[in-house]
């Protein structure tokens, strides 16, 4: 199959980008906001806890893009992707919002991303968010495949598994030891060289 009819979907947080809640926690010396889909495979339960924390500490929508300015791409992120980018076509899905990833783009070179929403009151509160669908990520790749693109996928996290299973060829990139236990039969990498190699083959 030629490469045109292959659409590679990645992750962000952790694959490209480090984990934005991770580095507000640090920055706001939050250690509770630390916990990420990596630990917590329910994301609802996650992001309730995460809006409370929040609301308690009365910070907002604008501490927290504060903290993202700062944020750039993993080492080697934005070279991996532009020769990516070169071979093949790829969609950023990421459980992540609009809010927080929109100035993360421009730093790797504006690839598509789709993304969630942040629900946030005139004041600035966060108050709740917006899923772009059920199940993003298997959504997601389910309706590619249904146009007629074969996925090949890569993330690091409980909520990446369902993507990566569903493609025709999927990868763990920097994962946890665990996810890598319990799923044995996914191929892991920790260099964006190996990954890249993998993916070409794959093509």
């Amino acid at each position: 199959m030629s490469n045109d009819m292959n659409i590679v979907c990645l992750d962000l947080e952790g694959v490209l980008v480090p984990e934005i809640w991770i580095a507000f926690s640090e920055e706001t010396n939050i250690p509770e906001l630390r916990i990420t889909t990596r630990e917590e495979p329910d994301y609802d339960k996650l992001m309730k806890y995460r809006i409370k924390i929040l609301k308690e500490r009365g910070l907002g929508l604008k501490e927290i893009q504060q903290t993202i300015e700062k944020i750039n791409p993993l080492d080697g992120a934005k070279e991996f992707l532009d020769e990516l980018r070169n071979l093949t076509q790829v969609v950023i899905l990421s459980d992540t919002f609009y809010q927080f990833g929109a100035p993360l783009m421009k730093k790797l070179g504006n690839p598509t991303l789709l993304c969630n929403t942040l629900e946030v009151s005139d004041s600035g509160e966060i108050v709740g968010y917006k899923m772009r669908c059920e199940h993003s990520k298997l959504s997601t790749v389910k309706a590619l495949q249904s146009v007629g693109f074969e996925t090949i996928a890569s993330g690091d996290s409980y909520n990446d598994l369902e993507m990566i299973k569903a493609s025709k060829k999927g990868f763990l990139f920097r994962s946890t030891e665990k996810i890598k236990k319990d799923f044995p039969m996914l191929p892991a990498f920790e260099t964006y060289s190996e990954l890249l190699t993998a993916i070409k083959n794959a093509l």
